[in-house]
Parts: structure tokens; C-alpha cells; sequence
């Protein structure tokens, strides 16, 4: 088992392309074509969580924090960041990462959040704009569901939980072949006019390159007339945040404590109780601050993160109940969506959550 196909399986889940402008996902260290060992897989990566690597004899860290978020101009070991990357490569342990991609996919870090807390009906709080296009292609009637199926093989026409989406309407084509060319139907000099389904379906932008080559290697004709549209609709199945809905209504203090116990809060800091049932939360991992304003707009009752300034609890305005868990506390079951993912695909490969508890906050 080589890296890239570890790094393959987490990517189809996550893909990169999803991740934030500042964030640094991806395989920091390491060479794709290296052997792996066994996986580790940690929230953080930490000196002691290397260490636990060694200790095993794995070669690889999958992490959901990067190790490096910025650039790094010397490695003289005076801070953790550059401890680890140096203890790392002279270990020869590849460290990978998947951090906000993670955060943006349904079945992600928020996903794992709302399972724990017995939530059904989850959707995107906040999804993405702009990050859909739609393929139009003309294929000769009996080619038809040969194309289709190769570009839904590549990714395109899902459409929530329903896929091979797509719309398709029967007209004629016209082109004459020139000089040269070497035509599926027609005669060169001739012009033709051919039975043909227009097909249209929808894509992840990240998916383009992809849909594309399987459309062109599907289609019998020599050359492939397509267009492709950008969409400025919403994506539904990526984005921050998610929001949920309880089987039965909570006590407001019931379900609080409830939380506390399920995310081993040191401390939980909330604001004020406003004396009615809690029935639909929104949840983000890590800071989540900026998504308040949306937990508002979809009438959720509670809104579960980490990392709220002071001052912006005041912004609750007895509208909602902020219930700050901690940054650490909100992620720390992400590992057990990296560690499902790798088992799935290869069970019998050695794959292990690190026991080292890398939050760096203790309470009194």
C-alpha cells in the first residue's frame, strides 16, 4: 500500500479542492510513492503523537490539523511546528492532512457531530455558491446511455441523495465533414443531419477535468460538441456548518448537560436560557463564530461550536442559545471519520486512532 492510495481514499471523501484559500490540506510530508506501514491518525499533530508513531512502527500520520498552516523559513527546532517537521522527516513518517475540506463535506466533521448527538434531517448550514456547472453534450440516439453512464461514473448528476441525474431531449445535428476528417456517420464533403439526444447534467467544478475526458473517451464522434455552464446555485451537499433537527424536544439544561457529557466538556459556556424546548441544532466543528447569523436564519435553537469571543455572545440576543463546547472538544471525533473511511476501503490494513489527547487546554 503506497501513500498515494491511502491519500486517494481520503480525497474522494474530502477533495482538496474543497479547502479554504489560507488552509494547507493536503500531504505535507512524504513522498506519494513510499510504502506505508500503518496509519496513525490524530486531531493534532504533536511531538508526542510522532513519538506514538515511531512507537508502532507506522510511516504515516493522517491528521485533521495541519501541521504547517503557514510558511516555515527555518527548521532550527525552536518552536513545535518545526520539532515536528524535522522529527517527522528524520523518521521518515509522511504526515498528511485534511482539515477544511473535511469541515466542508455533508458526512464530514460536522456530519460525525450531529450523529453523536442522535440528529436527524442534517443539511448544510451555510452551503457553497458557485462551485456548480452543467455539461450540455449531443450524442447520436443509440450512444446515448453509454455517454450518460460514463460521465456519471466520473461524478456528474448527483443531485442529494439521488444520482444519474440528468435531462435529455431528442433534435437534429448538422455538420459536414471537410477535407481530412474521419466522420462516425456522414461522407466527407456531405452534409449530414443526425438523430441526437441532447443530454445535460450538473457537476462539482472541481470535478471538470474529470467529467470532461470521460464525455470525450465515451463519445463516438471524432470531435465532441459540448458547453459547460457555470451555476450560480447553492451546493447543497458541501459547505460550513450543518443543522439537524432532535427526534423529541429537549429540556433547554437537559440537553445542555447532555452535550457536556457526550463531548467531555472541561467547561461548557452558554448564554442566556430562554425557557423553551430545544428541538433544532446547529452544530459546527472548530471556530464557528461566523456562521451564527445562519443558525438564526434556519430557527435553530441552540447553535453548537467553539471558539466565541466574548463579545460576540452578546449577539445571541435571547434569539438563540450559543453553547461554546471548545475548539478541541467540537473535532475530536473527526478522527473517527478518518478512521472509518480507511477501514472500509481496506480492512485489513493496519489503521489506528492515536490515544494522545492533543488539546492543549486544561481545565481547573
Amino acid at each position: 500500500m503506497q501513500i498515494k492510495q491511502i491519500t486517494q481514499i481520503l480525497e474522494e471523501f474530502a477533495p482538496p479542492a474543497l479547502q479554504e484559500s489560507y488552509d494547507n490540506a493536503g500531504l505535507i510530508i512524504g513522498n506519494n510513492n513510499d510504502e506505508v506501514s500503518g496509519v496513525l491518525i490524530t486531531l493534532d499533530v504533536t511531538e508526542e503523537v510522532i513519538d506514538e508513531a515511531i512507537e508502532l512502527g507506522y510511516n504515516m500520520i493522517v491528521s485533521h490539523h495541519p501541521v504547517v498552516m503557514g510558511g516555515i523559513k527555518r527548521f532550527n527546532g525552536n518552536n513545535y511546528v518545526e520539532r515536528c517537521v524535522i522529527k517527522a522527516i528524520q523518521n521518515k513518517i509522511a504526515i498528511y492532512s485534511s482539515h477544511t475540506n473535511a469541515d466542508s463535506v455533508i458526512n464530514g466533521v460536522n456530519g460525525k457531530i450531529c450523529e453523536k448527538l442522535g440528529l436527524t434531517n442534517c443539511k448544510i448550514l451555510d452551503p457553497k455558491n458557485g462551485n456548480l456547472l452543467k455539461l450540455v453534450t449531443f450524442v447520436p440516439d443509440d450512444h446515448a446511455e453509454v455517454v450518460r453512464n460514463a460521465i456519471f461514473n466520473a461524478g456528474a448528476g448527483h443531485i442529494g441523495n439521488y444520482d444519474s441525474c440528468s435531462f435529455n431531449a431528442t433534435g437534429e445535428g448538422t455538420f459536414r465533414a471537410n477535407e481530412g476528417a474521419n466522420p462516425f456517420v456522414g461522407e466527407v464533403g456531405e452534409l449530414h443531419i443526425e438523430k441526437e439526444i441532447r443530454v445535460e447534467t450538473i457537476f462539482p467544478s472541481y470535478l471538470k477535468g474529470k467529467v470532461v475526458n470521460a464525455l470525450i473517451q465515451s463519445h463516438p464522434y471524432e470531435e465532441v460538441a459540448y458547453d459547460i455552464y457555470p451555476l450560480s446555485n447553492q451546493w447543497l451537499e458541501a459547505g460550513s456548518g450543518m443543522y439537524g433537527e432532535l427526534e423529541s424536544p429537549e429540556d433547554e439544561m437537559s440537553f445542555l448537560k447532555r452535550v457536556k457529557e457526550i463531548f467531555g466538556c472541561g467547561s461548557l459556556k452558554f448564554t442566556n436560557i430562554l425557557n423553551k424546548p430545544i428541538k433544532k441544532v446547529a452544530v459546527c466543528g472548530g471556530s464557528g463564530s461566523f456562521l451564527l447569523g445562519k443558525a438564526k436564519a434556519v430557527g435553530a435553537d441552540i447553535f453548537i461550536t467553539g471558539d466565541f469571543k466574548y463579545h460576540q455572545f452578546f449577539d445571541a440576543e435571547n434569539e438563540i442559545i450559543i453553547a461554546d463546547i471548545g475548539h478541541f472538544e467540537s473535532e475530536q471525533f473527526t478522527k473517527e471519520v478518518f478512521f472509518e473511511i480507511l477501514t472500509k476501503k481496506i480492512p485489513n490494513f493496519a489503521v489506528r486512532l492515536s490515544k494522545v489527547n492533543t488539546n492543549p487546554i486544561k481545565y481547573l
